[in-house]
């Protein structure tokens, strides 16, 4: 039913030689649940409770689904239809992934352009088009969270680049909005909540810390969190489960950080010197009041405070030994050394070498891109699935490898004399 024999998940020249056709099980349901609020309403979508989902028991739907798919396909049914454009729900979810490819295309290209100019942005959007992992997840039809969370995760992190270059509340405040977004697209949102706060602490330490650092992670954290705990399968999870720790660690010493640049401008050397004295002390006190407090809350929990998908990304034999539904699902494996080159192909070559280009010179947004592709890697190995999320970096890292390589080979033609008309022989 979901997928005719003469129909493979082939994406759109499928949709134009056949029909629209939702591929797979869960897009078929999300394709349900929009059904639902095109018809009904966001108000009956949140109070939704649904009998023939995990039937006999049934399932609340409001509360338990990440809902910026159906609402990002549903306000576009909307719109649609406010402007006397009668697309059906359905013909809106088939193309919802192919439209959103070419935002991630777009974002993917703005995010590299913060690091490494126009020309390194214009060829990582190229390859973004190509790359296979992520055409898998954007044909027509596959009506899936990760549709939209994409381009939201690349959009998050191009905004939060753009704000360390530019020290713009404004951008800072759209990157809290384009978290929230993610939030309610992805549950790979935990992604974002701790890649940032990971390079905000290697800028600290690696002494790059400003105020432009400031302004692009403080509000994310404080507005972020508010906005995330908004979404209903999130709620107070958002401040409670070991996920989000880290952000809130490295928020407190940034601001003991700040502390320390704001007091050394206003006293002497030596008043600078007694007044660190008490700002550490203080400092490390709240800390370890901190911590404390974190360690009570996550040693009161069987699993620590972590979800058990977390726990499967930290170490790749949990899942096997507790939880064997969620090991015996085909995209939680471990992927083999030939799934690499077939989800990224010879992205694989040129990686290696657009990292060596992020050091030279090495800066706030290019540092960001390697710890970026480092941490993909890693949690491409221990799943599968999250191939995905290895795909944007790996174009982009791609991208500024071919275009260093295009500098080095047409910086010839770009400093050749040119030949004027006075020179030239004449008859």
């Amino acid at each position: 039913i979901l997928c005719p024999p003469h129909m493979s998940p082939g994406g759109a020249p499928q949709v134009i030689k056949y029909e629209s056709v939702i591929h797979e099980f869960d897009p078929y349901f999300n394709y349900r649940v929009t059904q639902f609020l095109s018809k009904s309403g966001i108000y009956e979508f949140w109070n939704w409770f649904d009998d023939r989902t995990w039937y006999p028991l049934g399932r609340v739907i409001g509360g338990t689904v990440y809902p910026g798919l159906t609402l990002t396909a549903g306000t576009i049914w909307w719109l649609l239809n406010s402007l006397n454009i009668p697309l059906s729900v359905e013909t809106v979810c088939v193309f919802t992934a192919p439209v959103f490819s070419a935002n991630a295309s777009w974002a993917t290209y703005l995010l590299t352009k913060e690091a490494k100019g126009n020309g390194a942005g214009l060829m990582a959007a190229t390859i973004l088009a190509m790359v296979p992992s992520y055409i898998s997840r954007s044909v027509a039809g596959s009506y899936d969270n990760e549709a939209v969370a994409i381009f939201a995760l690349i959009f998050t992190f191009y905004l939060y680049v753009k704000t360390l270059n530019t020290g713009s509340l404004f951008y800072a405040t759209l990157n809290a909005l384009s978290y929230f977004y993610m939030v309610c697209s992805w549950g790979g949102y935990t992604f974002i909540i701790n890649l940032i706060p990971m390079h905000v602490l290697l800028c600290i330490v690696t002494g790059r810390y400003s105020s432009r650092l400031y302004i692009a992670y403080a509000p994310l954290v404080v507005l972020g969190t508010l906005l995330a705990a908004l979404v209903p399968v999130v709620g107070f999870n958002a401040v409670l489960t070991s996920e989000h720790f880290a952000s809130f660690l490295v928020f407190i010493i940034l601001h003991v950080i700040a502390l320390v640049y704001y007091i050394k401008g206003l006293l002497t050397p030596r008043l600078f010197k007694v007044a660190m004295t008490f700002v550490l002390t203080v400092g490390l006190a709240l800390c370890f009041a901190v911590v404390a407090v974190l360690v009570t809350l996550v040693a009161s929990s069987p699993t620590k405070g972590w979800s058990g998908r977390s726990l499967s990304l930290l170490d790749p034999t949990y899942a096997s030994k507790y939880i064997p539904i969620i090991a015996s699902v085909s995209e939680h494996q471990p992927p083999t050394w030939p799934s690499y080159f077939m989800a990224i192909n010879v992205l694989a070559f040129l990686v290696p070498a657009g990292i060596i280009s992020c050091f030279l010179p090495l800066s706030d947004a290019s540092s960001f891109l390697v710890l970026y592709l480092v941490t993909s890697v890693y949690f491409s190995g221990v799943m599968v699935r999250l191939m995905l999320v290895l795909a944007p970096a790996a174009c982009i890292l791609s991208g500024i490898a071919l275009s260093e390589a295009f500098n080095v080979l047409t910086r010839s033609m770009k400093f050749q004399r040119p030949i004027s008309d006075d020179v030239l022989p004449t008859v």
